[in-house]
């Protein structure tokens, strides 16, 4: 079992660590999205529209719920969480995981914690829209859980989202953790700004 979580614990680290040269670019516009998201396990209806209302959004995708870098990346975030809502921005989180895994992963207190919604894009669709790179999954990965993950992986990818629905940035390429620290950056830049 140990080798099983390795094995998926590589692949998704080095599959997605560098984002895709598609990618949208600072200073382009993102289509509004709505999905299944949940937050401290309680599905709900997510709109970017309405969050970006309140302010700047971070969107970040990630592989998988319950596997090694994710994990981390959660829980940062978590952590950090009144750090972004003092600079007035919401974080979505958005994987191909189904509802069901999100809801478990949303209240889980070692990720989410309850802190911030994780949507479901179980057809990569929002992935795609965002010219992020979807992977097929690959038979026999396991979570860091033990339970096979089967579903497909958006490269590890976070979007600052502007209020006018514009990207202010794009971070890719990092460890999970620096990840979210550089979206901090970002969001307390443009609350500076205000």
């Amino acid at each position: 079992m140990k080798s099983s979580l390795f094995a998926a614990a590589a692949l998704l680290s080095t599959a997605f660590a560098m984002p895709s040269f598609a990618a949208l670019k600072e200073g382009d516009a993102v289509g509004n999205f709505k999905a299944q998201a949940s937050l401290a396990g309680k599905s709900f209806d997510f709109s970017l529209a309405d969050s970006l209302k309140k302010g700047p959004v971070v969107v970040y995708f990630y592989p998988s719920a319950y596997t090694g870098g994710c994990n981390v990346q959660a829980h940062t975030f978590a952590v950090n969480a009144d750090q972004f809502a003092a600079a007035g921005a919401t974080i979505i989180g958005v994987s191909l995981d189904s509802i069901a895994r999100l809801n478990d992963f949303s209240k889980d207190p070692e990720y989410c914690a309850g802190k911030f919604p994780v949507a479901s894009d179980a057809d990569g669709k929002i992935a795609k829209s965002f010219e992020l790179n979807v992977k097929d999954g690959a038979a026999g990965i396991k979570d860091t859980r033990g339970i096979e993950i089967n579903h497909g992986f958006a490269e590890r990818t976070t979007f600052v989202i502007t209020p006018d629905g514009k990207v202010a940035n794009v971070i890719g390429g990092l460890a999970p953790a620096a990840n979210v620290e550089q979206a901090l950056v970002a969001v307390k830049a443009l609350s500076a700004k205000k």
